[in-house]
């Protein structure tokens, strides 16, 4: 839709899930086999056909840049507009913004040269299939000056905590923005809004000292502002911590949840060619997600396979996420693991973390 741009806004989002994100930041953290944490929002974004998005990137985006390209899996790769990933670029020795509003002030041609009218801003921590025609409609419809995405949730867990809560009125409107735990709407860290408002409010917030949109912007003025509240009713999931990133994971082993977030309209990620998984003879699998290019000669019982994993003979596998090309020895036992790619665990050896607290190996170790 030529009407929407996007930001995908990772400044403040922390590297916090431990030895995954020692090397990369949190939006290029392996998930589900094949996909990118940062795959969910740019497929939504296609999905919508926007077609300029700026990715707001500071710290360990190689591996970010290296997975995204030029941005040809999501239809990205342009003559003209199509995927800038904006790292900081800061050289302006009377620029006086701080936080994500530098990165808004330092890229002030993406938006000018832009011809959307409305931008849609996101992080990458939420995971959803939003339709965001859906919200830009809703947006008009309400007349509103800004238009946040937030969805119910039955029981709230830890990384709900620092989530932000809305109070949502009959009329779809929102009352009062705070971070009461109980409180079930929970705000998605996404929004709609004109693009001409958005520019003006981050100008003014940088006047007076701010350094974060939502907060310095919208929280603060959300009774002078008219804030409609777009309730999302799919398949969410916030992943913001170790413990929330292996539940999550382990949770699309159930169909149900499969299905409820892949089924709906198709997540795009960057394209590996690899042969289909090959099972030997002393293979038992059940109930695992396993990509192409696998070797499983061992027992792989409730796990995650990324691709290119080689499970040897006499090798035990449960409750695990074993990301792409690790190595699993002879007579390995591996329970509630998670190994980050490369890792090679050499014969005999058993690693047993917590359901609770899962045991994690960063990446390129042997063992």
């Amino acid at each position: 839709m030529r009407e929407l741009m996007g930001i995908i806004n990772l400044e403040h989002e922390r590297d916090v899930l431990s030895e995954l994100t020692y090397y990369r930041c949190g939006a290029a953290v392996p998930f589900a086999g094949r996909y990118r944490l940062i795959d969910f929002v740019m497929s939504n974004m296609m999905h919508a056909g926007i077609e300029d998005i700026a990715l707001f990137v500071r710290r360990k985006y190689r591996s970010l840049m290296d997975h995204l390209g030029e941005g040809r899996p999501w239809d990205m790769h342009r003559k003209r507009g199509g995927l800038f990933i904006l790292p900081p670029d800061w050289n302006d020795e009377t620029d006086v913004s701080a936080g994500e509003l530098r990165h808004i002030y330092n890229n002030l041609d993406f938006f000018e040269r832009g011809a959307a009218k409305f931008i849609v801003h996101s992080g990458s921590q939420h995971i959803s299939t939003v339709d965001l025609n859906e919200v830009y409609e809703y947006h008009l419809e309400q007349g509103a000056d800004v238009t946040l995405v937030y969805t119910r949730v039955n029981a709230p867990r830890e990384e709900h905590r620092s989530c932000a809560r809305l109070e949502v009125d009959e009329d779809g409107m929102v009352t009062d923005i705070h971070y009461e735990h109980k409180h079930d709407a929970v705000y998605m860290e996404m929004f709609v809004m004109e693009k001409s408002r958005f520019l003006e409010m981050a100008d003014h917030c940088i006047a007076h000292g701010g350094n974060n949109f939502f907060r310095d912007a919208i929280m603060q003025n959300r009774h002078k502002l008219n804030i409609a509240g777009y309730q999302y009713l799919g398949y969410h999931a916030v992943i913001n911590s170790l413990e929330s990133y292996y539940r999550t994971s382990m949770n699309l082993l159930n169909p149900k949840a499969y299905n409820s977030l892949f089924r709906k309209q198709a997540v795009h990620t960057k394209i590996k060619y690899e042969v289909p998984a090959k099972y030997l003879n002393s293979a038992d699998v059940s109930n695992a997600l396993v990509a192409n290019g696998c070797q499983i000669d061992g027992e792989v019982k409730n796990s995650i396979l990324f691709r290119g994993v080689q499970v040897k003979r006499g090798a035990s596998i449960h409750n695990s996420i074993i990301m792409q090309k690790c190595v699993i020895g002879e007579n390995v036992r591996l329970e509630n693991v998670i190994l980050d790619k490369d890792v090679i665990i050499s014969r005999d050896h058993k690693l047993q973390g917590d359901f609770r607290k899962p045991f994690v190996i960063a990446k390129d170790i042997s063992i």
